[in-house]
């Protein structure tokens, strides 16, 4: 989908973007003095299936990501952005898609593990659709979507993100030209739930949204955002695959209590065991392959139940991250429970399993249950798996998790989940209410 203003012989044609290049714009006009990096634009969101992403402003210094996303993206993709056969960016396309005044011209990039997976733009029109500047309040809009991400949503977080900024800049409407054959596009401006009207010119649908928010437009956004977060609770609790990191050698150990406690409930989907020092994955452990890293189990992992001391759960992440682990649920202490460097720590460590795309439960966490006949997962420390029931639990204290859990036991009660979840650095009991609200 391009700008309206982008004519068929690609973004470095005549028309060019709006907003023109580093001269200024398409009309002779001075580029518009920039601003100072808007960092409360920056955001982390769940997307439709339950993963992250990282929203952002794009900057100068993304050229090279933003050379690397275009390069990903399927020849029919940017055939929908440019209405055009367009390889490759020009290094005056790079310049223009990069540089920004963060006022009439606005990129916005969603990344996962620092790469980038979608992005939006918005330049600053007048009545004539030409270049200008504040107080004209209508925009053009343009989104590109990697293929292997699209379909969970991510245009949908976009949209809304980049309606936020250019209402805080003064712009009140959205103007986009879309071609008939982009229904995924033109869906996701239809059930944004803005006031919008629709034409038909030359070939192309054209699309003007009114920005201001209406209830439909908010009872999107929420439903969207309940969605989101009760699948990537889901995604923690029912996964197909898990490794324990930090399984030992030695019985009596954190991450051997768990693998065993995986292995007596019955889990059944695949577990591994991680430590450096179990070789190269020709050995077991519990009866289960063991190997040295997540990178070296050669197979997907859903979740990693983390038990390293603290100093080393950043190499962990990373190791997870770049390998397409889906969450996590860190049971190692020594964070915000510890003053002032642990909560340091632990802002660090969210940002970083964030921008893999991973969720967190932790850390100083018991662990997690799931009784469901087809999961049958006790990736915690309770040495006992509760029956199946119609009870969900969540406790941020490991010492009343283990004293209800207990209690439930002596009375024969049943659970269907079980969440202790420690500091709650980043999944916290209302993404867990939004999991048992379905």
């Amino acid at each position: 989908m391009r700008s309206a203003s982008e004519q068929a012989d690609g973004p470095d044609g005549p028309g060019g973007g709006a907003g023109g290049g580093p001269a200024g714009g398409a009309d002779g006009r001075p580029a518009p003095e920039e601003h100072a990096y808007p960092d409360h634009w920056e955001a982390d969101v769940v997307l439709r299936d339950g993963g992250t992403a990282r929203i952002r402003p794009i900057t100068a210094d993304d050229a090279d990501r933003l050379v690397s996303f275009y390069e990903q993206v399927s020849d029919e993709s940017k055939y929908y952005r440019f209405f055009a056969p367009y390889p490759r960016l020009s290094a005056k396309d790079v310049h223009r898609f990069t540089h920004h005044d963060f006022v009439d011209r606005v990129g916005l990039a969603a990344t996962v593990g620092g790469e980038f997976i979608a992005t939006v733009r918005y330049d600053r029109i007048n009545d004539l659709g030409r270049p200008a500047s504040f107080p004209a309040d209508e925009a053009e809009v343009a989104f590109l979507v990697q293929d292997a991400h699209q379909g969970r949503g991510v245009a949908s977080a976009l949209l809304e993100h980049i309606a936020a900024v250019a209402r805080e800049r003064g712009i009140r409407r959205f103007a986009a030209e879309v071609l008939p054959a982009n229904t995924k596009m033109i869906k996701v401006f239809t059930d944004a739930g803005y006031t919008q009207k629709r034409s038909f010119e030359d070939g192309s649908v054209r699309l003007h949204l009114d920005l201001e928010p209406t209830d439909r437009s908010l009872a999107v956004q929420r439903a969207r955002e309940q969605r989101a977060e009760a699948r990537s609770v889901q995604r923690l609790l029912a996964p197909a695959s898990v490794a324990v990191v930090g399984a030992g050698r030695a019985p009596g150990g954190v991450g051997r209590t768990v693998l065993r406690n995986l292995l007596d409930a019955g889990f059944k989907g695949r577990v591994y065991a991680v430590n450096p020092g179990l070789g190269d994955g020709e050995g077991e452990l519990d009866g289960v392959p063991a190997f040295p890293s997540v990178a070296a189990v050669g197979a997907p992992v859903d979740l990693a139940v983390v038990a390293v001391p603290a100093e080393r759960v950043p190499e962990v992440v990373a190791d997870c991250g770049e390998h397409g682990v889906r969450g996590l649920v860190v049971l190692s202490a020594g964070y915000a429970e510890s003053g002032t460097e642990g909560r340091a720590r632990q802002r660090a460590l969210v940002r970083q399993a964030r921008s893999y795309g991973m969720r967190i439960i932790g850390p100083n966490a018991f662990g997690i249950i799931d009784t469901a006949d087809d999961v049958r997962l006790n990736a915690s420390l309770a040495p006992e798996m509760p029956a199946a029931g119609r009870i969900g639990l969540f406790t941020q204290s490991a010492a009343i998790g283990v004293a209800l859990l207990a209690r439930l036991h002596r009375r024969g009660a049943g659970l269907s989940s079980f969440i202790s979840a420690g500091n709650r650095a980043d999944v916290s009991g209302n993404d867990v209410l939004q999991h048992w609200y379905d």
